[in-house]
């Protein structure tokens, strides 16, 4: 426990610390977006004395911690007084929501897709469950949400192109995140099935008289579940930086939106502030995974 609170908190010192390196070396000047070139030297140094960037870059990281820390974080740019975490606890249960929704529906494709095609290894079943999981995990998001909304929203007017509050709103976004997650996913659980389908197990239940539905979902399907939970617990990242992109698209008013529009204002604080919070749910996420694995597997409880 103490090696993985110890993990933690260095991921967490890196990113702060790369994501920080990363806002510095960002060209152009945030006092220069906000009052433009033409804005006289003492309004540019009040500007630049108000948002802290007069102080050295170590004083600067140095209160952003104490700030972030303390939950007394401030934007960056004006209005100096908008408390950041506020906003952050508007934009991730939106966040949360939109990747809960697309990892279920990636999981009631993937399961069963993926268990079918490993139970009719070789046949035509199988080759369509592979050829369309590959089609699916190859689609990229940011061309996959604009096609839906051409589709559904524009051509078909079954669903609204964009924003939040209701189930319909909520549809595009997620298949645009779980469609492809579903892809890859399908792959994962074929390949864990059919190698479970070989195991001893597997043939003491086909020898005991069980039917093929019975030993595949009782057998052969748990213990597909441990590469399926590690590789779910992965995916985390992939789902969190799809969102980024995805939420911009369809005006969702999550993490991802959050975090553009702090890039595009050049409010550092919220930048780092959204970074070091996904790097968090992460990793808490994938400690949750292990957990599950632990849980599911006596054989990695053990080797713990």
């Amino acid at each position: 426990m103490t090696r993985r609170l110890l993990g933690a908190a260095g991921s967490l010192a890196g990113a702060f610390l790369l994501v920080s390196g990363f806002l510095f070396l960002v060209p152009g000047d945030p006092v220069d977006l906000l009052l433009g070139e033409q804005a006289t030297a003492v309004d540019r140094d009040q500007l630049r004395a108000a948002m802290g960037l007069d102080r050295p870059w170590y004083a600067q990281l140095w209160s952003f911690a104490r700030d972030f820390l303390t939950f007394r974080l401030r934007t960056s740019v004006p209005p100096f007084r908008e408390a950041v975490w506020p906003q952050i606890a508007r934009a991730l249960p939106q966040t949360a929501l939109l990747t809960g929704s697309a990892l279920l529906l990636a999981l009631c494709i993937a399961v069963p897709a993926g268990t079918a095609a490993a139970a009719r290894r070789g046949r035509a079943l199988d080759a369509g469950a592979t050829a369309g999981a590959v089609a699916f995990a190859a689609l990229p998001r940011f061309w996959l949400g604009p096609m839906l909304i051409v589709l559904f929203a524009l051509r078909l007017k079954w669903l609204p192109v964009s924003g939040s509050g209701t189930a319909a709103q909520l549809v595009l976004p997620a298949m645009t995140l779980g469609l492809p997650l579903a892809g890859f996913l399908t792959r994962i659980t074929r390949g864990a099935v059919a190698d479970a389908l070989v195991e001893d197990h597997v043939r003491t239940a086909r020898a005991k008289g069980l039917s093929e539905r019975a030993v595949v979902l009782r057998h052969a399907l748990p213990g597909a579940l441990v590469p399926l939970l590690t590789v779910l617990g992965l995916e985390l990242g992939a789902l969190l930086g799809g969102a980024v992109v995805t939420e911009k698209v369809f005006g969702w008013p999550g993490m991802g939106t959050l975090l553009v529009t702090g890039i595009e204002r050049r409010d550092y604080n919220t930048v780092r502030a959204v970074v070091l919070v996904a790097t968090f749910i992460y990793i808490a996420v994938n400690a949750l995974a292990d957990a599950a694995v632990a849980a599911v597997d006596p054989r990695a409880r053990s080797s713990r």
